[in-house]
């Protein structure tokens, strides 16, 4: 593909398989409609945006799902591989010169971010959106990677973003600003709390502002020592930070 390549991870809306430590907190009724309306609400409009070719990335292999509802009617789709999700991200991603990879469950993420990391993806080999848990919400390469860019990375835990960086200390990396990813019924009643009107909240407000939890529990942003990462740059205009090789 000529184009730049956006990849949304996304998998097969049903009851109890989605959003399990959120329906921990809501019901499972609760967190499907959630995984619901988030999806459908990254997937549209940075489907829609020409200036690069999105695919889903869609798991379990070859789930029926009203993916016409979810997504532009027309959407490519490709399967993930088995695996844990390293494995799965980098067999996504290894096919494309210039790619991104993002989930579905950040409230307010558009074709704006996404544009964000392929500019970075201009001055640097990898591009990341830090979350506040200590992951990730967005991960883009380009054509110059490691050969396992996710090895040995500890997964839901704070030390995913840290793990994943230690593979890059021959590579500029780019870091987006952090965003808040909502996996719990905790991450959610923040969300709500902080965001009185929030435009891209509407439908979770409706939703769940009755069943919210009364928690403004925050996750300490994640912390880098001078061994793992050398600033080479201080934020740009975009606000992004460009790292020089991770050491």
């Amino acid at each position: 593909m000529r184009h730049p390549v956006v990849i949304i991870f996304a998998r097969a809306p049903r009851l109890g398989a989605v959003k399990r430590r959120l329906a921990a907190g809501i019901g499972a009724r609760g967190a499907l409609r959630f995984y619901r309306a988030m999806l459908s609400a990254t997937a549209w409009p940075i489907a829609r945006d020409r200036r690069w070719q999105t695919l889903l990335a869609i798991t379990p292999r070859g789930a029926r799902a009203d993916w016409a509802r979810l997504a532009p009617p027309g959407t490519p789709r490709m399967a993930q591989v088995s695996g844990d999700l390293g494995q799965r991200m980098e067999k996504a991603l290894a096919p494309f010169p210039r790619a991104i990879l993002i989930g579905s469950d950040i409230p307010g993420l558009g074709p704006a971010d996404i544009a964000a990391g392929f500019r970075a993806l201009g001055r640097a080999d990898a591009v990341f959106g830090p979350a506040l848990d200590g992951g990730y919400w967005l991960v883009g390469f380009g054509p110059r990677r490691p050969h396992r860019p996710f090895a040995q990375v500890r997964w839901s835990s704070p030390h995913a973003l840290a793990d994943t960086l230690a593979n890059f200390r021959r590579h500029r990396v780019a870091l987006l600003p952090p965003k808040r990813d909502v996996d719990s019924a905790e991450d959610l009643a923040a969300l709500l709390d902080n965001h009185a009107e929030p435009r891209e909240n509407t439908v979770l407000t409706a939703h769940y502002s009755a069943r919210r939890e009364a928690s403004n529990r925050y996750f300490p942003p994640v912390a880098y020592s001078s061994s793992q990462i050398e600033t080479t740059s201080t934020r740009s205009a975009d606000n992004q930070a460009l790292l020089g090789p991770c050491r």
